[in-house]
């Protein structure tokens, strides 16, 4: 349900007056969701299967080592080697999915879910391709010369992972994110709703300050609503965006910040750290063994002389993308645990401020859900593989159950 044109109603405000009982959509924004979805699985498998098949080709007609002979003929350093052969590495891949990428934004421009400028959209596919290859070129440089001093190279490449990890982490939202986003104190542009977040917030036991909550100009780029926690230590933070905190009632957008708060209170920053530090270790594991396996069968063939080769770095690249894949339904099953926790604490934060927070969450799933045009009822297995939250209708579900349990809070509160 949408508001109609001079109703002045806030798509919060509209949904606000309906009693949710469960996630539903209307005929046209089903059909709508459900083509959406299609397409977008398709470009999505389409993607991955292109990235593998690409660095499968280039492993079996030996165009590494040919991109190792012009390194070595480049220079005689390891490091101004390495910057030759990633941006090589990774331009082909980039090129070759950009026309998917491009067709992707068409796709959700078409829908209304996006309202990115083409000349905008390039030039952030252009700095996130920049980044990735100032990156690639200091792990790649560092991965091969790990493996050509240490035996066990898995497991030093594991140890100097963890500080990148961590770097990065801490770095995302100082260094990163504003060069694609643009963002400032909340406090800034909405004091009320900042001052009413932070007594949410004491309410949890937290003294957050205004400066760690800030709001995102989504709304140049997306109409959808979301907020994040991102960061730790002195870059931990709560970012709002622009469309949610426009959009939203302010009981919706408060179960909203206190799902995000429940990210903030239950360290999930730093639990998500230590589980994909668990996912490398063993990663890195088996991606030694089928690169050493591998190298030991058609090493030859494929002109291959060691691991620590660049000319190895497209194998190295399949199996650990073969091996990404085939973990991601771990790394989903654990977001959706910590998606959920979140919604629980979030409700639980709204209850003594609403007589209905069951209802109010429910209304706030839907409205998410109508926005992103999310289907209601996906394939367990697409589930199970790649949802990093819960479906909507499986939160919508589940805050509804809480029903009783929310009175019987807000009765002990009084």
């Amino acid at each position: 349900m949408t508001p109609t044109a001079g109703s002045h109603l806030t798509p919060g405000e509209a949904v606000a007056q309906r009693t949710i009982t469960a996630y539903t959509l209307t005929p046209e924004q089903l059909r709508k969701a459900e083509a959406l979805h299609r397409t977008a699985l398709t470009l999505s498998l389409s993607s991955t299967l292109l990235t593998l098949a690409v660095l499968a080709v280039t492993v079996c007609f030996r165009i590494g080592p040919r991109l190792a002979r012009a390194a070595e003929r480049l220079s005689r350093r390891r490091f101004v080697q390495a910057c030759f052969v990633a941006p090589a590495l990774l331009l082909v891949l980039f090129l070759l999915d950009l026309p998917i990428a491009a067709c992707g934004h068409a796709v959700y421009c078409r829908y209304g879910l996006s309202v990115q400028g083409w000349r905008s959209w390039f030039a952030d596919q252009l700095r996130s391709e920049l980044l990735l290859v100032l990156l690639a070129v200091l792990v790649f440089w560092g991965l091969c010369a790990i493996i050509r001093r240490k035996r066990r190279w898995w497991f030093y490449a594991w140890l100097a992972s963890l500080p990148v990890m961590a770097a990065l982490t801490f770095a995302a939202p100082v260094l990163i994110d504003p060069l694609f986003n643009r963002f400032e104190p909340l406090a800034k542009s909405n004091p009320e709703l900042a001052t009413e977040l932070q007594s949410m917030a004491r309410s949890a036991g937290l003294n957050i300050p205004s400066s760690r909550i800030f709001l995102m100009r989504a709304s140049d780029k997306v109409t959808t609503y979301n907020a994040y926690v991102t960061g730790f230590g002195a870059t931990k933070r709560i970012v709002v965006w622009d469309n949610t905190a426009r959009d939203l009632t302010l009981p919706q957008t408060l179960f909203v910040f206190g799902h995000e708060l429940g990210h903030y209170v239950l360290h999930h920053i730093l639990l998500g750290l230590l589980f994909t530090a668990l996912l490398f270790f063993a990663g890195l594991w088996l991606l030694q063994r089928l690169t050493e396996g591998a190298l030991r069968r058609f090493g030859a063939q494929w002109q291959i002389a060691g691991t620590g080769e660049w000319s190895s770095l497209p194998l190295i690249l399949l199996l650990a993308s073969l091996l990404s894949f085939f973990s991601e339904p771990v790394a989903s099953a654990f977001s959706r645990w910590e998606e959920h926790q979140a919604d629980v604490f979030g409700l639980k934060m709204i209850t003594p401020l609403t007589g209905n927070p069951s209802q109010v969450a429910a209304q706030t799933f839907q409205l998410l859900g109508e926005r992103s045009y999310s289907v209601p009822d996906p394939s367990p297995l697409l589930v199970f593989w790649e949802y990093s939250h819960p479906t909507t209708a499986e939160r919508v579900r589940f805050v509804l159950n809480q029903h009783l349990g929310a009175n019987e809070v807000t009765k002990g509160t009084r």
